[in-house]
């Protein structure tokens, strides 16, 4: 009775990283009745096309063995080699064949997901060998859906079957008595009327299977609010510790902001919205950027140097450019040499004007 308010709780679609994880576990949309509709499509496309050359060539085989049986060596080396010999020319005319149904066993995975390699489906649960959880799993949702299932399946294809051979029956029963020539004839073209039937109505059931399957996957997978609020964390990071962190970095900024800005040379801004502080010293192959800011961190950086006496200039365009292409602690590029140089030449002219 716990289990239940927790399952009514998840209302939420899987996010993407829940979908991936299951994926990652092997947990994975699969219909049986896919897997089947594959098996026996292929066994038919087989039976269509390959039963005539199948029975050719084993039939030589078997005719070969009969005519030559009195011939035929049984001691010492000779039994291996018959058996080596049949077992090729067996191999030779099944091998196609085989070959198709294995192909069609693997398409009923491989249109169902993509490829997977996991091993938590082999690593070993109590839950598998529990008798509590065995008889949950006996009468559970899933367990009365398959029985319903293979229910109508067998309806379904019983009365196929009825419909397709009550026709026949009158030559069904004379087989005993059929000439072996036209018996083969008779009974392939039988199954292969049988067997289409059989696929197309399958293709129906596996089909609405494959629906009621993913439908159950996608709601075992659904989650609740908190658990979304957890994987937000886990992925995102805890809003409050986001928050900390980010003022412990305007903080950091402050204080660096603090002792740079009153050694620049000079801020450039736009006139409220940007600030860049530069620094120029003789020797120097070019001025460093050691603030910048936009907003309040510019307004920050403008009351700082007029506290120290460090002359700002507006220019708003050069303010923009240098923003968005230089960084704390790294020099100006060369393309803002001259701009740049203008301003600290004004700078440095106003300075000397002023001492005189």
């Amino acid at each position: 009775m716990a289990e239940e308010p927790d399952l009514e709780d998840k209302t939420e679609d899987p996010s993407q990283k829940r979908l991936d994880d299951a994926f990652e576990k092997g947990n994975v949309v699969k219909s049986q009745e896919v897997n089947t509709w594959f098996i026996i499509a292929g066994a038919t496309l087989v039976l269509m096309t390959f039963s005539g050359g199948m029975g050719k060539e084993l039939n030589a085989t078997m005719r070969g063995l009969i005519a030559n049986s009195a011939i035929i060596t049984m001691d010492g080396p000779s039994l291996p080699r018959l058996f080596e010999k049949i077992g090729a020319e067996l191999l030779a005319a099944l091998a196609v064949p085989f070959l198709i149904l294995m192909l069609a066993a693997l398409a009923g995975n491989i249109v169902q997901h993509r490829f997977i390699w996991s091993t938590d489906s082999l690593a070993p649960k109590f839950s598998k060998i529990s008798p509590l959880a065995g008889m949950k799993r006996l009468f559970s949702k899933q367990s009365l859906a398959n029985l319903v299932k293979g229910l109508i399946k067998l309806g379904i294809i019983g009365a196929v079957m009825v419909v397709l051979l009550w026709p026949d029956r009158d030559r069904m029963e004379g087989l005993v008595t059929m000439d072996p020539a036209a018996l083969l004839p008779f009974t392939s073209a039988l199954s292969l009327k049988v067997l289409g039937a059989v696929v197309a109505l399958l293709a129906i059931v596996a089909a609405a299977d494959f629906l009621f399957q993913y439908r159950t996957w996608y709601g075992k997978l659904k989650m609740s609010l908190q658990e979304l609020k957890e994987e937000y964390k886990q992925t995102q990071g805890d809003p409050f510790i986001k928050g900390k962190l980010k003022q412990i970095r305007q903080m950091r900024m402050k204080q660096r902001m603090s002792s740079a800005v009153p050694k620049a040379s000079v801020i450039i801004t736009n006139p409220t919205h940007y600030a860049v502080a530069l620094q120029y010293e003789r020797g120097m192959d070019a001025p460093v950027c050691v603030a910048k800011g936009v907003d309040a961190m510019a307004l920050q950086i403008r009351k700082i140097a007029t506290e120290h006496d460090v002359p700002i200039v507006e220019n708003p365009p050069l303010a923009r450019a240098l923003h968005a292409s230089v960084e704390v602690d790294q020099t100006i590029p060369p393309e803002h040499y001259k701009a740049v140089a203008e301003v600290i030449g004004y700078v440095m002219k106003l300075r000397r004007a002023i001492r005189n």
